[in-house]
């Protein structure tokens, strides 16, 4: 089997949100095609490690980089080279209401420098099939159901084809069986060769479906 590349390799992060410093000594590793839980109460760092690795909260102290891009001396510059790289799922969707499924996915193909309506076309419906909602480009985000938008997110994050997925509480405003069939989407994501990095404070999800998982309690990060 060959080997998997490392997407995200972080050793002895401080993490601050202004004076704040809300996590310490922080090493991991992410490889290609892994999918990692980050565990812990709410206010307890998940989101702020995440924005870390996509570069919207410096690094304090250590080193670490994701899908090739050195945050330690990343450039303001260089942040949409890097968020390219990377899709991210929010538990609030972050959806444009005013537009339609395809034109919400068009608009990140087009500011992330797409050119040709055909090519974009299909990529929006290789992504919309690829979370199983192919026939629902036409909608607005206000006529689908949670769920489903929350697979619009998906695809969005996809649309890329990204080397990783940070999601953070990417369930958190749906119901049991809901959750559980974005976390199967999510797995199955991972299986296909992306990295997934899923902030979560569901622990009935590693019952489900265990996984390696990052516990995040008392400022540090521990590996289960």
């Amino acid at each position: 089997m060959p080997e998997q590349s490392t997407i995200i390799e972080a050793s002895k992060v401080s993490i601050h949100q202004g004076k704040l410093l809300v996590l310490r000594d922080v090493s991991f590793s992410l490889h290609q095609g892994e999918f990692v839980y980050v565990i812990g109460k709410t206010g307890s760092g998940k989101s702020s490690l995440l924005k870390m690795l996509y570069g919207d909260v410096p690094l304090a102290d250590g080193e670490a980089s994701v899908a090739g891009f050195n945050l330690s001396k990343l450039k303001n510059r260089e942040l949409p080279q890097l968020r390219r790289k990377i899709g991210i799922v929010f538990q609030d969707f972050q959806l444009l209401s005013d537009r339609s499924v395809d034109e919400n996915l068009r608009f990140v193909l087009q500011a992330t420098g797409w050119k040709g309506k055909s090519k974009m076309d299909y990529r929006i419906a290789e992504v919309l099939d690829w979370v199983g909602l192919k026939t629902k480009g036409f909608k607005f985000p206000w006529e689908l159901s949670g769920g489903e938008q929350q697979r619009i997110v998906l695809a969005r994050a996809l649309l890329n084809e990204p080397q990783l997925i940070l999601a953070d509480e990417p369930t958190g405003n749906l119901d049991p069986e809901t959750s559980l069939e974005i976390l199967k989407l999510m797995r199955s994501i991972s299986e296909a060769g992306t990295a997934v990095l899923m902030a979560t404070h569901e622990h009935d999800f590693l019952s489900s479906f265990p996984a390696r998982t990052l516990r995040v309690k008392d400022g540090y990060v521990y590996e289960d």
